[in-house]
């Protein structure tokens, strides 16, 4: 059952077991979780901690965890502009807090993803910091996310979904049609992979490709000029122009 972030989603949850961690899904991409305390304490703790702050230093009421890309953070910023607008409480200055944590992921960037392998490449130490009490919310792209998820663990709702169409985007060319044979297409993708390389087969596709999409048009990276990405991330980054 798909759910939006409000008052009864973010803090008022259903049934759970003291001191769970709750999960909270975006579609396309993001993926957060809550980590709360029990359920009788939540709103209490959403409209004092606010107050909770010495004269000199104020601690955040919710520490968001995310990793460090463009696209991650976008998500994150998302995720607390929607707490923000449920909550007022948490529109005082400080009172969330985005923290940037390196996943495995972003560790190995010189191998494509398929051939790391492994479960939660992207999420494993974003997860541990949740569990251990370092953040509150871990916001993940769900693509990214096992199929079996952390223990103590719920996914009760959904960011709203973005655009589920991939996004060609190219500097000399208006569609992959147009692209003479040989001309390196980047992905981080298999299944854009197969699919570039099953319609167009004169292509290449270079698979290993992460980062910036900006940065690397503008300076060829890897030899790539045009690209095929998940439209979400034009849409989350104001790249919609570049298509």
């Amino acid at each position: 059952m798909e759910m939006t972030l409000s008052s009864s989603s973010a803090f008022s949850l259903p049934s759970t077991p003291s001191n769970p961690s709750l999960f909270l899904l975006s579609s396309s991409c993001p993926f957060a979780s809550f980590k709360i305390p029990p359920f009788s304490k939540c709103r209490i703790r959403a409209s004092v901690a606010v107050e909770q702050q010495t004269q000199q230093t104020k601690t955040a009421i919710i520490r968001i965890g995310t990793r460090g890309s463009p696209l991650a953070l976008a998500q994150a910023h998302e995720t607390r502009d929607k707490l923000i607008a449920s909550h007022t409480e948490l529109a005082e200055e400080g009172a969330i807090q985005i923290v940037i944590i390196k996943t495995t992921g972003d560790k190995i960037l010189s191998q494509p993803l398929a051939d790391i392998g492994g479960k939660g490449l992207f999420t494993k130490e974003i997860d541990e910091a949740l569990i251990n009490g370092d953040i509150d919310i871990a916001v993940h792209s769900m693509k990214d996310v096992p199929t079996y998820l952390p223990e103590k663990t719920i996914l009760p709702c959904n960011l709203p979904r973005e655009d589920v169409r991939d996004a060609f985007i190219s500097l000399s060319a208006a569609s992959l049609a147009d692209l003479p044979a040989g001309s390196v297409i980047g992905t981080a993708s298999l299944r854009r992979k197969s699919q570039i390389l099953h319609r167009y087969p004169s292509l290449s596709v270079q698979d290993n490709f992460r980062g910036n999409v900006q940065t690397s048009l503008e300076t060829s990276g890897g030899g790539c000029q045009s690209y095929l990405i998940g439209s979400s991330w034009t849409e989350r980054l104001n790249m919609t122009e570049m298509l």
